[in-house]
């Protein structure tokens, strides 16, 4: 009975998250921007920047006003809003606490293109900054939500857009941006405008440009996608080595989950604050990763499993990242696996498990934690670590075959789209048969992981496995593998724990040399 009663009460609490299920980023519900022009000028005098984005729109009705993020002049860093445009006329609106509210002046066809004009200096976001070398840099870093730092834009996932860059910058830089490069235009006074354009809807959390001395190297084409290093000449012939491994990657990706959405793939050397940033198409490494030592596999298939999840098919909520980061910690494992064979997997498996179980003993949470207000909270070993590990044991109880297909419709029906964590487990459900109500549950909604203690003993032909869960809170439910070693051969037997406390037995004609539990790492837990 209590268990039932607390099921009961879980379940009405988890009914409340779900209809509260998106975070606080307060949406344009009745427009969608198709489409961003983003037109900046680049000096090397100051690190003031002018823009001019072009937004266009589309609305379902006209009685809402229309949000833009732009972080307004405070001090030093910030932009100075000019004016803003509709359909080239000046338009209604107004600016506080970093947002353009416009009020929209629709004819029939509820379309509207607005100009936005604009300078300052960006606090973030674009990082002006020099590079390890100290050649002067332009780097856009907007991952989770400092697009609005220096472009005006609806600054979170949901809305997805295609987009231009047009950037004007001194010529003796190469620029590199979201995109395939259109032209590359001289102007007057030592200056160049470069334009790129992506026509895949992106999020402006991936979305970047780079622009400093650039050594660049064609790394050959997959599937008509051009692949590229763009490193610094300095270090150009380690950069070069340490990329080598992307067209392999990206083959690896198209062939096992679909087709790739973006124009390039090009990867880059940047002063970003992270080790790597998956924007898409033009993937941004730190600039101290590249050593020439080849020892960014993981990293690289982190990053490039992101174009098909995160970027692509794109969470709807921040607190559903895992659709994100859990997923490209997976598949960086599944190349890894496919490249050195399984016991590479269960390698990094246990490193995971690991960094799961220390982030826990500091931070009870689920990785769907509703609590989390600001989306640069997100990122934790939960959305990584532990989202990988949800997959590992979905891949396990489904078997290869099924997964893989899974995973494949997942990624059709929500290319270029958003999705949230009960589509994902909708289409599990759909192409499996299998009602995964109670496994996506307790892995995503619930805190912690089975704390195990477990013995086992031999006597008169019978082997008896004794196992009890120690964690309080919950009761976890899941197959557990044992392997058996006998005279130097070990074979696994497995079973369904849903219980506190389990017994299994076993006929055997003799005593075990010795038991291992979750021999081939399948199982998130901890060994009491």
């Amino acid at each position: 009975m209590r268990n039932q009663y607390f099921l009961i009460i879980f379940l009405s609490l988890l009914f409340i998250s779900y209809a509260k299920g998106q975070d606080t980023y307060n949406r344009n519900n009745d427009a969608d921007v198709k489409h961003y022009i983003f037109n900046l000028s680049l000096n090397d005098e100051t690190n003031e920047i002018t823009g001019e984005a072009e937004i266009k729109v589309e609305f379902k009705n006209a009685t809402n006003n229309f949000n833009l993020d732009l972080i307004g002049k405070n001090g030093v860093y910030g932009m100075e809003l000019i004016e803003v445009l509709e359909n080239n006329e000046k338009a209604k609106y107004t600016y506080e606490d970093d947002i353009i509210v416009i009020s929209p002046s629709l004819d029939a066809t509820l379309k509207s293109t607005y100009k936005v004009r604009y300078r300052g200096i960006p606090e973030r976001g674009l990082v002006i900054d020099t590079t390890k070398y100290g050649q002067r840099s332009f780097f856009g870093d907007n991952w989770p939500n400092l697009a609005r730092y220096w472009l005006p834009t609806v600054d979170h996932p949901y809305d997805k857009a295609s987009i231009e860059f047009r950037i004007t910058a001194p010529d003796e830089y190469e620029v590199v941006a979201t995109g395939i490069k259109k032209e590359e235009i001289d102007l007057e006074n030592g200056y160049k405008r470069t334009s790129y354009s992506e026509t895949a809807p992106v999020a402006t959390k991936v979305i970047t440009i780079g622009v400093t001395n650039f050594a660049f190297k064609d790394l050959g084409t997959v599937e008509d996608i051009e692949v590229s290093a763009w490193v610094y000449p300095e270090n150009s012939e380690e950069g070069f080595d340490d990329f080598q491994e992307a067209p392999k990657i990206l083959k690896y990706f198209i062939d096992q989950i679909g087709p790739y959405s973006y124009s390039k793939l090009a990867n880059m050397q940047v002063k970003t604050a992270w080790g790597g940033l998956e924007n898409a198409g033009t993937i941004s490494y730190n600039e101290r990763l590249v050593t020439g030592k080849k020892k960014i596999q993981g990293l690289m298939a982190h990053e490039i499993a992101h174009q098909w999840f995160g970027n692509s098919a794109t969470e709807n909520s921040w607190n559903h990242v895992w659709l994100s980061e859990g997923f490209a910690t997976y598949f960086a494992i599944l190349y890894q696996e496919s490249v050195d064979g399984n016991d590479k997997r269960k390698i990094e498996s246990i490193k995971d498990r690991q960094e799961v179980i220390d982030y826990y003993r500091k931070n009870p949470s689920p990785i769907i934690d509703y609590s989390i207000k600001d989306p640069k909270k997100v990122l934790n070993r939960n959305s990584y670590q532990k989202g990988g590990w949800l997959l590992s044991m979905l891949r396990h109880r489904l078997g290869d075959e099924v997964f893989w297909q899974g995973i494949r419709m997942y990624y059709k029906t929500y290319k270029d789209g958003n999705a949230m964590s009960e589509d994902f487990q909708t289409v599990m459900e759909q192409v499996s048969g299998q009602d995964l109500e109670e496994f996506f549950e307790q892995w995503l909604y619930v805190k912690g992981y089975p704390e195990l203690k477990w013995n086992w003993k031999y006597s008169k032909g019978k082997l008896t496995i004794s196992l009890k869960q120690e964690q309080k809170h919950r009761l976890f439910k899941f197959p557990v593998e044992f392997g058996i070693l006998v005279e130097g051969e070990m074979h696994i037997e497995s079973f369904y724990v849903d219980k506190i406390s389990n017994t299994f037995k076993l006929d055997m004609d003799q005593q075990p040399d010795t038991i291992l539990i979750d021999p081939e790492v399948w199982l998130l837990f901890e060994e009491k």
